[in-house]
């Protein structure tokens, strides 16, 4: 005979919310363009999923207009920000300020593939076409392909304990290990 299951305590919000403020994350702006209205807004839950098919995870508030124009148009884009851009991370973190009509006023985007919007001066960006959508409590994990995708030179602006802070190094860097060779991507496995 096995023992009942145990109920999970239920967690307070408050202890979660410190919980994960303990937890540095990168800051990145997931956008996309239905017509002439653009959408953006700063998230932090932004990961590479799959390699095979080429796959990325972001999760927003699911009652977000950016969730419904992304279903509506099929495409997102997710811009990884660098040092330096905490204004622009604080401008599409305040809600109602990420949706406008035609252009954002002081934030500077173009347009890849998908046509979704792509920050100009992003270190990293990720243009999608929209894979599916899953439900997150109160989030929606949006699933993307990337179609077209580019990195330049810089450090990631990181968030951690309520501010922004740069990366620090832990050590100097170090020759590469003989055990671990580059791969064709220059990834070392």
């Amino acid at each position: 005979m096995t023992a009942p299951a145990e109920q999970p305590r239920a967690i307070h919000p408050d202890a979660l919310r410190k919980a994960a403020r303990g937890c540095a994350t990168g800051v990145a702006v997931l956008t996309t363009r239905q017509g002439e209205d653009l959408f953006a807004k700063t998230v932090s839950s932004f990961i590479t999923l799959s390699m095979d098919p080429p796959l990325i995870s972001v999760a927003v508030g699911r009652h977000s207009p950016l969730v419904q124009a992304a279903r509506d148009t099929g495409r997102l884009a997710v811009c990884v920000l660098r040092v330096g851009q905490e204004q622009i991370s604080q401008r599409f973190a305040t809600p109602g300020a990420g949706r406008a009509t035609g252009a954002f006023a002081e934030v500077r985007t173009r347009t890849e593939v998908t046509g979704a919007p792509v920050l100009d001066d992003c270190l990293t960006w990720f243009d999608c076409r929209l894979h599916s959508v899953l439900p997150g409590g109160d989030h929606s994990i949006l699933i993307g392909m990337p179609v077209a995708v580019a990195c330049s030179e810089g450090e990631p602006l990181l968030y951690h304990e309520g501010g922004y802070h740069a990366p620090a190094p832990l050590t100097a860097p170090s020759a590469p290990r003989p055990d671990r060779a580059p791969t064709a991507s220059g990834v070392r496995t």
